[in-house]
Parts: C-alpha cells; sequence; structure tokens
C-alpha cells in the first residue's frame, strides 16, 4: 500500500468547497484512494461526506493511502492538491 503524508492548506480544513475539490479529483484519479488521519481509521476520498466527516481543519496532518502500486503519481497530485488553500 502506498502512502503520502500532507499538512492540509485550505483555510476552512476539509470543508464544503475545499473537500468537494479533493473529492471531485480523487474520483477523476482513476485510483482506489483512501485518506485519514494518521492512525485512525481511513475513509474513501471519493465520498464528500466521508471526507467532512473526519473534521480537518488547516495545518492538521491527513494520511493518503491506495492498494494500487501504480497511484504513486495520483497521490503526489492530490497530497499537492490538499497542500494549497482551496478555498479560493
Amino acid at each position: 500500500m502506498l502512502h503520502r503524508t500532507v499538512t492540509v492548506g485550505s483555510a476552512s480544513g476539509l470543508h464544503a468547497r475545499p473537500a468537494s475539490v479533493f473529492t471531485k479529483a480523487a474520483t477523476q484519479s482513476g485510483v482506489r484512494v483512501l485518506i485519514g488521519r494518521p492512525g485512525a481509521d481511513q475513509v474513501d476520498a471519493t465520498s464528500i461526506l466521508s471526507v467532512m466527516a473526519l473534521g480537518v481543519n488547516q495545518g492538521d496532518e491527513v494520511v493518503l493511502s491506495s492498494p494500487d502500486e501504480s497511484a504513486g503519481d495520483s497521490l503526489d497530485e492530490l497530497a499537492g492538491l490538499l497542500a494549497t488553500d482551496l478555498d479560493g
């Protein structure tokens, strides 16, 4: 399983607009992606309700994972997206 740890950059964390942008990108990646807090259970990164329910705030770390060994580039892109401010 591949993993990426990233600090969330959006001012509102993973709520409403940032969660929508992220889950859309995760869906378009074409690989199975999970997201969660370090050491906690992970949820489907394509589910906006699941992502918002994590209660992630700006500056919190999250872990992206994929069982697909070819998902490295997708995880890098998604991590880069999460590190930026998606509120704009």
